[in-house]
């Protein structure tokens, strides 16, 4: 695969006054000639052998078009006194007035992306199959993101569709003009077909402006396919994050690209909440854990910086590589809430990035700027289809449902959705288990639009459920769900437990003090306060997802008797409606179904 550079295209900026959001800058200590970060020599008559390429980058965007709501639309901001308070940040029109912004002055300038931009998206772009939010990175200009895990939500050949353009194979064209397909290339190193063993789209990319050249490599966790509906990456195999990596960086040297930056899509969990928190306090990468780390510290030497996601967390921190020497590792939260702007000093002289030069800091998308015309018009485009869909009542709440905590209201609330379906394909069935990661958002009280307080829309459900799941009811032995629930705590979920949402009536203790498997207390497990018998058959609800294994619960995988039935959103709108009304409406679930010993 050659190097390529990008067709140039014509950038529109918004007039705006200075807003950019407060930063905390990290840089690689060192020092290099005095005009390392002018772009210019003596004289201003040649190139100088230094020039600052500005790098901007986001991850897990989410098809967040419109300003996320609740905390999703916020983050938190430490003072100089050590105060924090939040901001209320996101939203593509607000994006893309901010990236214009800062890119000016920058005639060397590249903008990409650590993967998931698409998938779990709300209504107004996941009921167009996410064609809006390729839309909205086509007019910010991206030029390159990764894949990340919820790309592969809708299979390979639906990315490739969008990639591509082309039409949806079922639900066709949405506005009368053909989708054109992403501007940008999804870089997918390390996901192979497993029939020709290559790579199911570029593996790398090659930024060039005139002589300055800077490879891109893109991996998504190698651990996708636990994470992902089985249909999803079916014919797909994952390879080690840092193996491809270090792989294609040869192949990229061969070339003679010595710039390389790689976007990973996996990432680590910062020692703080706020957005601007060092995360090189108190040494080097000391604010920082989680799977990118050891990724970082084995990633070869011959990538300059590595642009991260998945965890939706931010920070900026430096790791040392292989080599000992310190390289930045970079994340900007979720949902378009922060952009990193970090500087890559290139040298002409060898080709390579200058590593003590880099500099990077992550910035706030505020709302207190000039909203980007054209977004603002394709978000109108969209939301006028949307709106004969979105804006139905499907049900009423008292009160806000969250989804927050070990066990949330929220999710309890699918769950006996999904039960009370359950029952209606089978009146045998006993429970239903919800996944957590499965639960979007919860429901607000307060109205989002013109639909009152308390009334539940079709697209705050969506917003809630979107991945279209099918309710799946599989037969399981008292012993296998007793398993299943050991194996929230233990095996891959025992350093990060994934704890099942419950049905009514099924209980148990989750004592925390404790390790692994042991964690859930085996003799209190009980359905309608009777212990669960090891012998006995039992009829569970679950989502596809959960039901071919997914997220580590491989025992759910095992079950028998499958019966397919509709959609989990389907069934929660037919829940909320038959069990609500404007005079009568759904109280939360008080969420007391585990028992939590800590």
């Amino acid at each position: 695969m050659q190097a390529q550079s990008r067709p140039s295209r014509r950038r529109t900026y918004a007039l705006l006054a200075s807003a950019a959001g407060l930063a905390t800058v990290a840089a690689l200590a060192g020092a290099l000639p005095a005009d390392a970060h002018s772009g210019k020599g003596h004289g201003h008559q040649h190139p100088s052998r230094y020039q600052d390429v500005q790098l901007l980058s986001f991850n897990d965007l989410h098809g967040n078009l419109e300003p996320p709501a609740g905390s999703s639309g916020r983050v938190t901001e430490t003072q100089a006194d050590g105060t924090t308070k939040t901001i209320d940040a996101g939203g593509v029109e607000y994006l893309a007035t901010h990236l214009r912004e800062a890119r000016k002055g920058h005639p060397y300038s590249v903008t990409a992306a650590g993967g998931d931009m698409v998938g779990a998206s709300p209504l107004i772009s996941g009921l167009f199959h996410d064609e809006p939010t390729i839309e909205a990175l086509n007019k910010l200009d991206l030029d390159v993101t990764t894949v990340g895990n919820h790309e592969f939500d809708e299979g390979a050949r639906e990315l490739a569709r969008l990639q591509n353009g082309g039409c949806h194979p079922t639900d066709g064209c949405y506005t009368g003009k053909k989708f054109k397909g992403a501007d940008f290339p999804y870089l997918a190193a390390n996901v192979l077909d497993e029939k020709t063993d290559k790579p199911i789209l570029k593996p790398y990319w090659v930024w060039q402006k005139k002589d300055v050249r800077i490879g891109f490599i893109g991996v998504t966790l190698e651990g996708t396919p636990g994470i992902v509906s089985a249909d999803g990456v079916k014919g797909l195999a994952f390879k080690d994050e840092v193996e491809t990596i270090n792989k294609y960086a040869k192949v990229l040297q061969r070339q003679g690209v010595q710039s390389i930056v790689a976007l990973v899509h996996e990432g680590g969990f910062p020692s703080s909440s706020s957005y601007n928190h060092d995360c090189d306090s108190p040494g080097a990468g000391d604010g920082i854990s989680g799977p990118i780390v050891d990724i970082a510290k084995n990633v070869t030497p011959a990538v300059d910086a590595l642009v991260t996601g998945h965890t939706h967390t931010a920070y900026v921190c430096t790791v040392d590589d292989p080599a000992g020497n310190p390289r930045m590792v970079t994340s900007a939260a979720s949902f378009g809430r922060l952009y990193t702007d970090t500087t890559l000093t290139y040298d002409r002289r060898t080709g390579d990035i200058a590593r003590t030069a880099v500099q990077s800091a992550n910035h706030v998308v505020t709302r207190d700027v000039a909203k980007a015309p054209d977004m603002t018009e394709l978000i109108g485009k969209w939301n006028t289809l949307a709106a004969p869909i979105g804006n139905r009542a499907i049900g009423h709440i008292s009160a806000d449902v969250n989804n927050t905590g070990t066990e949330s209201p929220m999710g309890d609330l699918i769950a006996d959705a999904q039960f009370a379906y359950g029952k209606e394909l089978d009146p045998g069935t006993d429970l239903a288990l919800m996944n957590p990661g499965g639960v979007r958002a919860g429901l607000t009280y307060a109205a989002k639009g013109s639909e009152g307080d308390g009334v539940v829309t079709y697209a705050e459900g969506f917003t809630v459920q979107p991945f279209a799941n099918t309710v799946n009811l599989q037969d399981f032995t008292g012993a296998q769900l007793i398993q299943v629930l050991k194996e929230q705590v233990s095996g891959t979920n025992a350093a990060a437990p994934k704890i099942l949402q419950p049905s009514a009536g099924l209980a148990y203790t989750l004592d925390l003090t404790k390790t692994g498997a042991d964690r859930v207390v085996t003799d209190s497990v009980k359905l309608n306060g009777t212990a669960i018998d090891p012998a006995a058959t039992y009829r569970v609800a679950t989502n596809s997802f959960l039901a071919g294994g997914g997220d580590g619960f491989t025992t759910l995988g095992q079950g028998t008797g499958d019966l397919v039935g509709t959609d989990d959103l389907s069934a929660l709108a037919q829940y909320l409606t038959a069990n609500s009304s404007a005079t009568n409406p759904l109280a939360p679930p008080a969420a007391n179904r585990i028992t939590i010993v800590q």
